[in-house]
């Protein structure tokens, strides 16, 4: 497997743009791992397996946990309206969207990154000119971004991805816990799993072995680090770092019920609506089946970010990329998925 596998890689990094880590690995071992790129440029610091990334909405595997855990902890249900445990107003947000609408991306809320009408990057660049990234440290500050947005389609009507969703359930899992978003998650998750290397790190304060992430600026025809490009620090829709090792122990907590109970870790892959032939939502989670075949995914990507991973339940084994530039890894995890599946 391994040679077929790094067959693969070699012939979609054939011109050797990647910059990042491809990862396989089964319940007991590593089937393939390799790291390609730098993780500083200017200094020629190349990347390893353990290098931490931005993994952009991969965060979003994160806050279904969280919003999931707190089900499980009584503190909040599936059913709950958002307005109800929110305690920001939310101007003309709809008030009949529930905890489960946002998981499943069908809520319908006005998006401040609506990626149904563009994913270009620089008409996300257009966010930051009257809201400079070193303001984006909180997820009120987030929620001012598109509270007033009007409505996209009344809730329940249809999948619809949305990062404001996201950015609504982190300010769900604040009004449950009474905690930060970002520090429920460090102690119901990362800290209980002893995920080394993953946090929501400042832009301007990383930590050893974490790539810095590259933007190609075709105006300048040079990379450039995406710092003026990506929020201070991340909230519930996307921003965490993390590295290959501590995902691979994420999905295995997950399935083997470390982290939620049975019933709840059910309801978290369960396939709750289509996003197309392939591919369903379950809560936070995407889940593709073809015939027989099965896997659970998280993806993300931004300015300097690439991110796919997956778990292969029939194979038990979990394949990931995470990368520092923008190489689009899912024309690969497309390859990878006919044969891990």
């Amino acid at each position: 497997m391994k040679q077929t596998i790094d067959e693969m890689v070699s012939v979609w990094n054939e011109d050797e743009d990647f910059s990042g880590v491809i990862t396989v690995s089964g319940p007991n071992s590593v089937l393939y791992q390799k790291a390609f790129g730098y993780r500083n440029r200017a200094e020629k610091l190349p990347n390893n397996p353990d290098t931490a990334f931005a993994i952009a909405s991969g965060t979003k595997l994160f806050t279904s946990l969280a919003v999931c855990k707190l089900i499980d902890d009584g503190l909040l249900t599936l059913d709950d309206l958002i307005c109800d445990v929110i305690v920001h107003d939310l101007k003309i947000i709809n008030n009949k969207i529930t905890v489960f609408h946002l998981l499943t991306h069908t809520s319908g809320v006005g998006d401040y990154i609506d990626e149904e009408e563009s994913q270009e990057y620089y008409d996300i660049l257009k966010l930051y000119e009257n809201r400079p990234v070193h303001k984006w440290d909180s997820l009120a500050f987030y929620l001012s971004a598109f509270n007033g947005l009007p409505q996209k389609f009344p809730p329940g009507e249809r999948y619809g991805y949305s990062n404001a969703g996201f950015v609504l359930l982190g300010l769900v899992i604040e009004g449950a816990s009474k905690q930060s978003y970002q520090q429920y998650v460090k102690d119901k998750i990362i800290t209980p799993l002893g995920l080394a290397h993953t946090g929501f790190y400042r832009m301007n304060c990383l930590p050893g072995n974490t790539a810095n992430g590259y933007h190609f600026n075709e105006k300048h025809n040079e990379y450039e680090m995406n710092t003026l490009y990506m929020p201070i620090v991340g909230g519930s829709d996307g921003g965490i770092f993390t590295c290959a090792a501590d995902i691979d122990i994420l999905w295995r907590a997950i399935v083997s019920h470390r982290l939620l109970s049975v019933e709840m870790t059910r309801q978290l892959l369960t396939a709750h609506v289509a996003t197309d032939d392939e591919t369903h939502c379950g809560l936070g989670v995407f889940i593709w089946e073809c015939d027989d075949k099965k896997a659970f995914y998280s993806v993300g990507g931004d300015f300097g970010v690439d991110y796919f991973s997956a778990y292969f339940p029939k194979s038990e084994i979990v394949a990931s990329a995470l990368g520092n530039t923008e190489e689009n890894t899912f024309d690969i995890f497309e390859e990878l998925f006919e044969m891990l599946s």
